[in-house]
């Protein structure tokens, strides 16, 4: 055992699928080296709740849950966890947070190279292909592309454009 061995493994909770939840929205808003406040938003609004004192932010269990999920993610890397927290989750807890990181990535506007590379790997382990996910994408993507609303001559506003679901 080395002298900081000790510091190494200490994540603070043991895996579980809220906790697996909580690390993989982490492990995406900091893909790029960046958190934006849009995707800080959006992690308290998936999160969060309220606080004591009635205002919106991360109540108390949310707060625990975000401090395990960062010890998680300082200790462990990707590989790690997913091996760890696959097995765990459901089909419907796989699909929660697949949905999840991907309006989170889409959040500030575009999911950045590196967003796009981790939801890659996460679809990947998580045994999802993309045909399968391709529908959530697109509505996922229709409600975070808010150019919609600022520029009259965008595509979907076509009158003849109609939006579906591809399957």
């Amino acid at each position: 055992m080395g002298l900081f061995d000790m510091f190494k493994g200490d994540s603070g909770a043991a895996m579980t699928p809220h906790l697996a939840f909580a690390t993989a929205l982490l492990y995406m808003i900091s893909a790029d080296g960046e958190i934006d406040n849009e995707e800080v938003g959006q992690l308290l609004a998936v999160l969060g709740g309220e606080n004591s004192g009635g205002s919106i932010g991360v109540g108390a269990n949310s707060r625990q849950l975000l401090e395990s999920a960062q010890r998680y993610m300082r200790s462990h890397s990707i590989d790690d966890f997913l091996a760890e927290a696959t097995p765990l989750l459901s089909d419907a807890q796989k699909m929660c947070i697949l949905t999840n990181l991907i309006d989170s990535s889409l959040s500030d506007g575009q999911a950045e190279p590196q967003e796009q590379a981790l939801f890659g790997k996460i679809l990947q382990a998580f045994g999802i292909s993309e045909a399968r996910f391709t529908p959530f994408f697109e509505v996922i993507a229709l409600k975070n592309d808010r150019s919609v609303f600022t520029n009259q001559s965008h595509p979907k506003n076509d009158p003849a454009y109609q939006v579906k679901l591809s399957l």
